[in-house]
């Protein structure tokens, strides 16, 4: 099997703004996010030989730092780590559909039972989205599962930022829906 090359040199300038902004909206706490960010660095580099190249090492380092997320509320207050990995539906909050993400389960410590549960997931996930309109499902894909930034959306579908987040809220919204009914 190919060995595949990280430059962990370059994961500071590369991802840490990223990574921090990424734990700042989860966490609120600019020490606590700074920390988690250096554990996942560290976490990286000792599981370095783990990296299969399967995924860019931006979405392989977001995979250890969710898991470190959760560790930290787990920590913190059990009911409250709970809480981080179960689904919450309210329908006033603007990260409404992250759930997604951590609904998925980490890549890197996988058993069969999580591989199937994940497989039954993306079966559902895709039937909902057939169930979208066409734009919504274009936009949460690009979105949410492929990683795309705004600004490549925003261009390559022209239309603006702002309207992309009310297409992204709705899509959102009527996945929840959908996978509350026909998964959960």
């Amino acid at each position: 099997m190919p060995e595949h090359k990280i430059n962990a040199d370059k994961w500071v300038d590369a991802y840490a703004d990223y990574l921090f902004n990424y734990t700042i909206t989860r966490v609120s706490d600019r020490e606590i996010a700074q920390d988690l960010v250096q554990d996942t660095f560290l976490a990286g580099l000792k599981s370095m030989k783990n990296f299969k190249g399967e995924a860019s090492e931006r979405t392989w380092l977001i995979s250890i730092l969710k898991r470190k997320i959760i560790d930290h509320y787990r920590k913190k207050n059990s009911n409250k780590g709970k809480a981080e990995v179960r689904i919450a539906y309210n329908g006033d909050s603007e990260s409404e559909g992250d759930w997604l993400e951590e609904r998925v389960a980490d890549p890197f410590d996988k058993t069969a039972e999580d591989t199937m549960q994940n497989e039954e997931l993306s079966d559902a996930i895709y039937n909902c989205l057939e169930k979208l309109p066409k734009k919504q499902a274009q936009v949460f894909k690009m979105k949410t599962i492929q990683g795309f930034e705004t600004e490549v959306i925003c261009n390559e579908l022209n239309i603006t930022a702002s309207n992309l987040w009310v297409i992204i809220h709705r899509a959102r919204t009527a996945m929840a829906g959908c996978l509350k009914e026909n998964w959960f």
